[in-house]
């Protein structure tokens, strides 16, 4: 199946959106169809005629300027309009006047079905939540589940509860005064302080003052990114068109064998790899996406599991070593990411080689993550070490001795990965996920919404630590030359740059030295809240990444993430365009609402493009690989207009 593009309705407007008594009207119409028929017509001729006579004539009138559009005389207090939007992503779909005129008002409760709207005066910060009451059909706690949207030109603003409404404001004195306290609200919410100047840099610190205000943040530095000392001197740089009209097709569908797919393992060489219950089957890498080879892999008679026997299926798959051998992760407990140690697979026999164990200073310890040592690292024939990350952990793991030694296979305990280097931290940095750069940099994303940067000599100490916004970050990827950070949280992803200038004019990477004053704002890309909607309140981004490069001097194309049944994909030289059309009119950070959608009829595990070799001629990308739990689909994506 195709990609379609995102779907919202245009600029409200009551003579083209209906509500309940337009409906009646319109049923009763038929009543006085014979008075209607009786009205004289009158051609537009007649009437250009009486309009010439009539300025012939040169009547003076009263001068009076022409009224600006009043808030109803009604003493209502946050006066707006409510619209409902229905009818989904089918052609029929509208917004529909729920309430021709309603009020809101921003309370505080305890809970979110209290109907007491005055205890919020006796709560104090940090007791109970802000809720939007509108009329008295909104009801809903002040959040970024909300997806709220802004359209300052509209004095407009679209969100989703049950549904995706739109209030419309009177004023723009009004939109705005909503807009600055929601945000307010939503401050407090997360963070559980006033949202006072002295409170917002005690969150953010100094530097990142432009996370808050980022109508006052440097946004030079997007467009010169890919620029200047970034370029070889002679190779031109390469312009990617925005190309809204992009065609996805579908070349090849894979079932799953022997079970369902867990996870997806793409090679840059001849084959790719879809992890399962019981195995691993291995599928071929074409221009124009991945097909069987009828080979599969299974496990055998040595489980998956911890030592005890205990068997769980693997969660985590990581190609090493020239893409022949597969590092195998499976969770201690259902649901809990840790691990004590993983299985070492041999691709060429199938055969599982060893179960290595995590251990430091003779105690055994726990990993949720591991990923490769640098972007392209598995493509190495001879490599040994992999990068490993717990809550409060981050480390290199080497499988040879502390003598330089490839490790065997023990016969009754299992051999001990070498902790080469990093460091346990004593406070909670609630570390969450990791990934690597082409120079082996690496980002961390954290429970706390806090992206950090290492370089891969110092482990101990973050070189930048960006703030973030307050929802944990689940996944992170990094461009292969570091410039770009992509961060996935539940509803919106954060994309930043990590470029910056010292104070000897040299331009580097939050990686390689800390960032200064003029840190830019970082951008969000988010659904529109009527594909928000349609996804379902139960789906959450997650695993974004950036297409897949592992060569200096190239560019990563495009961005893509899964939530629910979309892979959703952002074009990312449009996303970088500060005058992209998506960012006008826009309050707070910029978000980009413009993306394909492919949609399956199975919630999604993972969507990943292909390495970037595998673009065709006629093609902007590699084939983009969508894996769901009974089949993987591969789609191309064809550069015609």
């Amino acid at each position: 199946m195709g990609g379609s593009q995102s779907r919202e309705g245009l600029e409200l407007s009551d003579s083209e959106y209906s509500d309940d008594d337009e409906e009646e009207k319109e049923q009763d119409s038929g009543n006085y169809a014979d008075a209607e028929d009786r009205t004289p017509q009158v051609s537009a001729k007649v009437l250009d005629e009486v309009d010439s006579r009539l300025q012939a004539l040169k009547l003076k009138y009263p001068k009076s300027s022409s009224p600006a559009p009043q808030k109803p005389n009604v003493g209502i207090k946050n006066a707006v309009k409510l619209y409902l939007h229905i009818g989904g992503n089918t052609p029929k779909a509208k917004w529909v006047v729920s309430e021709k005129l309603s009020s809101y008002k921003f309370v505080k409760k305890l809970r979110i079905d209290d109907e007491d709207d005055d205890e919020g005066d006796e709560l104090g910060i940090g007791d109970g939540f802000w809720v939007l009451k509108v009329g008295k059909k909104i009801k809903v706690k002040v959040s970024t589940d909300m997806q709220m949207k802004y359209f300052g030109d509209q004095r407009r603003v679209d969100f989703v509860d049950c549904g995706v409404w739109a209030l419309k404001f009177f004023g723009d004195e009004d939109y705005r005064s909503f807009v600055t306290k929601f945000q307010d609200c939503l401050f407090e919410n997360v963070y559980g302080l006033r949202p006072t100047e002295e409170n917002k840099v005690k969150i953010y610190g100094k530097e990142f003052l432009g996370w808050v205000k980022p109508e006052e943040s440097d946004d030079s530095v997007w467009e010169d990114a890919d620029e200047g000392v970034w370029k070889s001197p002679e190779k031109r740089p390469v312009e990617f068109p925005e190309r809204e009209n992009q065609d996805l097709l579908e070349e090849f569908e894979e079932a799953a064998t022997d079970g369902g797919i867990q996870s997806l393992a793409l090679g840059a060489l001849d084959n790719s790899f879809l992890v399962g219950d019981s195995g691993v089957q291995v599928v071929k890498n074409f221009s124009h996406g991945i097909h069987g080879k009828g080979v599969y892999v299974k496990y055998g008679d040595q489980k998956l599991g911890s030592s005890s026997g205990n068997s769980r299926t693997p969660k985590k798959a990581l190609l090493m070593r020239g893409e022949t051998n597969m590092m195998l992760m499976s969770p201690l407990k259902e649901g809990k990411p840790q691990s004590t140690g993983l299985h070492q697979l041999d691709i060429e026999t199938g055969k599982i080689v060893t179960e290595w164990k995590f251990e430091k200073d003779g105690t055994d310890i726990t990993m949720k993550d591991i990923t490769s040592d640098a972007k392209g690292s598995q493509l190495d024939p001879s490599e040994s070490t992999f990068l490993g990350l717990d809550d409060n952990r981050l480390c290199q793991w080497d499988m040879r001795d502390k003598k330089g030694m490839v490790q065997k296979l023990a016969n009754a305990n299992s051999p001990v990965l070498h902790w080469s280097q990093g460091h346990q931290f004593s406070r909670g940095t609630n570390f969450q996920c990791f990934a690597t750069a082409g120079d082996g940099s690496i980002v961390v994303g954290s429970l706390d919404g806090k992206i950090r940067l290492y370089s891969r000599t110092s482990m101990r100490q973050a070189k930048t630590a960006f703030p973030g916004l307050g929802s944990p970050i689940t996944s992170v990827d990094v461009t292969y030359d570091g410039k770009w950070v992509l961060g996935t949280t539940d509803t919106y992803l954060i994309l930043i740059c990590t470029l910056f200038t010292d104070k000897d004019g040299k331009t580097k990477t939050g990686f390689a030295g800390r960032m200064g004053n003029k840190i830019p704002a970082p951008r969000l890309l988010k659904l529109t809240p009527v594909d928000a909607h349609l996804a379902g309140a139960d789906n959450k981004f997650h695993a974004g990444h950036f297409s897949w490069v592992t060569e200096g001097g190239k560019q990563e194309k495009h961005l893509v993430a899964t939530v629910g049944k979309f892979s959703i994909i952002w074009n990312f030289q449009q996303v970088k365009n500060s005058a992209h059309h998506c960012y006008q009119n826009q309050q707070g950070l910029k978000s980009c609402y413009c993306y394909k959608i492919v949609l399956k009829d199975e919630s999604i595990i993972e969507s990943r493009f292909m390495h970037d070799k595998f673009a065709l001629n006629n093609s902007p990308e590699a084939p983009l690989v969508v894996a769901t739990p009974m089949k993987v689909t591969s789609f191309s994506m064809s550069g015609k207009r």
